[in-house]
């Protein structure tokens, strides 16, 4: 049901790690599963610490794109951080969906730190029996 497009997705990971923040213009990635749970097919990503109006969801076509920032919290002036390890600023996934998936119901739910996307396998991809009728007329081929 999902078409990976990028083979190198995990040296990219690391290198935007190393790199820092991601930006609107040079996103970093965000850990994701995908699974198909009986006529849907399940996509979760790890957005801890990231409220829900900062998470951007789209769909053209077949391609899927979730954008959420995280922002550094509000500190009082008399605050010295000792250690910052929790990445902030902009996060992006782009998924290719299979066309046998209906891209027009999906369902987004965000709860601790989790977006799932639930995305309905289309009617037309959902196995199906085929009847075969009988003839019940002779022909006769003259020559």
């Amino acid at each position: 049901m999902l078409m990976r497009t990028d083979p190198f997705r995990e040296l990219d990971r690391l290198a935007q790690q190393l790199m820092g923040p991601g930006t609107w213009s040079k996103p970093s990635a965000m850990p994701m599963d995908a699974y198909r749970e009986g006529d849907e097919y399940v996509v979760a990503f790890d957005l801890p610490g990231i409220s829900a109006d900062a998470i951007d969801i789209d769909v053209e076509r077949n391609m899927l794109t979730v954008k959420a920032e995280r922002r550094p919290a509000a500190k009082a002036d008399d605050v010295q951080m000792e250690l910052s390890e929790r990445p902030l600023g902009v996060f992006s996934r782009q998924i290719v969906l299979a066309d046998t998936l209906d891209t027009e119901h999906i369902k987004a739910d965000y709860d601790a730190g989790v977006l799932t996307l639930r995305i309905p396998i289309a009617e037309r991809a959902k196995p199906r029996k085929i009847s075969v009728g009988v003839g019940t007329g002779r022909r006769e081929i003259s020559g």
